[in-house]
C-alpha cells in the first residue's frame, strides 16, 4: 500500500502552530540559504495528502508552492471552495485515511506527503504513516498547536538519521515501528 511521510517543524517547546494556526515564527530564522531536505523529501513524494487548514495556510501564500497533485481531505468541502486556477491541481475527496491511500494505491502512488495537524493525528492513529521527519527551530512561542494531539497508545519509533544546522536547527528522522 501506498506509505504516508510526514515532514514538519516544531518550536523546541513542542508546537506546530500558535493556537491561532499562524506560522511566524517559522520565518523569524535566516536559513533561506540552509538545504533542509524539503526538496529532496519532495523528489520521492507522488503527491500530497493535506487537510483543510493545510489548504487555506497554502492558499495564503500568494502562489501555489507545490508542483505534485494534491488531495484535499475535507467532508465540510466542496469541489467550489478549489479556486478555479487550482481545479487539476488539487482534488477533494471525503474518504477515511485508510480509503484514501488504498484509492492512491490503485493509482500507482507509492508514497504520500501527509500534511496538516489533525489529519497527520489520523493516519498515525490508523497505522498509515511509517516516517516522520521532525525538525526542531530554536525558538520558544509559549503556547500552540501540538504536531501529534492525544494517541491511544503509545507508539514506538526508530531514529534512523538525526542532523544539525548552522541556524540551529536540528532534524531527525524517525521511523515507525508500531504500537507498544
Amino acid at each position: 500500500m501506498t506509505s504516508g511521510h510526514v515532514f514538519l517543524a516544531t518550536s523546541l517547546d513542542g508546537f506546530v502552530a500558535r493556537p491561532d494556526h499562524r506560522l511566524d515564527w517559522l520565518t523569524k530564522q535566516h536559513t533561506e540559504t540552509e538545504d533542509h531536505g524539503y526538496d529532496d523529501f519532495m523528489s520521492r513524494a507522488d503527491g500530497l495528502v493535506m487537510g483543510r487548514g493545510s489548504f487555506h495556510n497554502a492558499l495564503s501564500f500568494g502562489d501555489w508552492p507545490y508542483r505534485k497533485p494534491v488531495v484535499l481531505m475535507s467532508r465540510s468541502m466542496t469541489p467550489s471552495d478549489i479556486p478555479e486556477a487550482l481545479r487539476g491541481k488539487v482534488r477533494l475527496m471525503a474518504d477515511s485515511p485508510a480509503g484514501v491511500m488504498r484509492s492512491l494505491d490503485d493509482e500507482g502512488w507509492k508514497r504520500a506527503y501527509i500534511d496538516g495537524g489533525a489529519l497527520v493525528q489520523s493516519f498515525i492513529a490508523d497505522g498509515l504513516i511509517s516516517e516522520i521527519t521532525m525538525t526542531v527551530i530554536p525558538i520558544l512561542i509559549g503556547r500552540g498547536v501540538r504536531p501529534f494531539g492525544d494517541i491511544e497508545h503509545d507508539i514506538d519509533l526508530r531514529l534512523c538519521e538525526s542532523r544539525t544546522f548552522p541556524s540551529g536547527l536540528v532534524q531527525s528522522r524517525y521511523r515507525i515501528i508500531g504500537p507498544s
